[in-house]
């Protein structure tokens, strides 16, 4: 069992737009034993879980019981039922929710478990927002550091070079010169 990787599809699920049950099994693409089984219920629940979680995402740093505060509060309301499974005794792994859990429960008893190992193993802190303008998408930072600000490569790229333009204008703009709006080839003639 991979909790880290629960730890990310529970911020994957956060992130997900879940209108319909043809959203929800989208987003378990590469999950068809679970996109297969998906219900109107599934939805309105993960829709509920992910308003649930994104607290935890959003959490101060300095307050990391905030944090576990939360997470405690979920695992109550959303019980883990571990479960040994496999085919022989070369195959056998855990897994966190009863076979004959809902997508829903399933998806629930996974995230918080991957959360929570984080939080133990990790740090309270290892939640974020993405701070790139406009974006809302959260993320696990699994950095040596805990430097993460972006939720992917695209935003951080997207903020670098808009940060990158705006020291650019403003450099130009200190020192008397007109900032060249055209990029650098604009003089350059047919």
């Amino acid at each position: 069992m991979d909790f880290l990787r629960y730890a990310e599809q529970a911020a994957d699920l956060v992130n997900a737009l879940l209108d319909d049950e043809d959203d929800l099994r989208t987003h378990l693409g590469e999950r068809p034993w679970l996109a297969d089984r998906v219900t109107g219920t599934d939805v309105r629940a993960l829709r509920r879980l992910q308003r649930q979680l994104r607290p935890a995402f959003e959490a101060d740093s300095n307050h990391p019981e905030d944090v576990v505060r939360l997470l405690n509060e979920l695992l109550a309301r959303h019980p883990v039922s571990p479960f040994v499974s496999g085919h022989d005794a070369q195959s056998w792994h855990l897994h966190v929710a009863e076979r004959e859990s809902s997508v829903a429960e399933t998806l629930a008893a996974e995230g918080l478990m991957g959360m929570a190992v984080v939080v133990c193993d990790l740090g309270a802190d290892r939640f974020g927002c993405c701070q790139a303008k406009g974006c809302q998408n959260v993320f696990v930072d699994t950095s040596p550091n805990r430097s993460r600000r972006y939720c992917s490569e695209r935003c951080s790229s997207r903020a670098n070079v808009a940060a990158f333009r705006a020291r650019r204008r403003s450099a130009a703009g200190a020192d008397g010169s007109i900032a060249d709006a055209a990029g650098p080839d604009a003089s350059a003639g047919p």
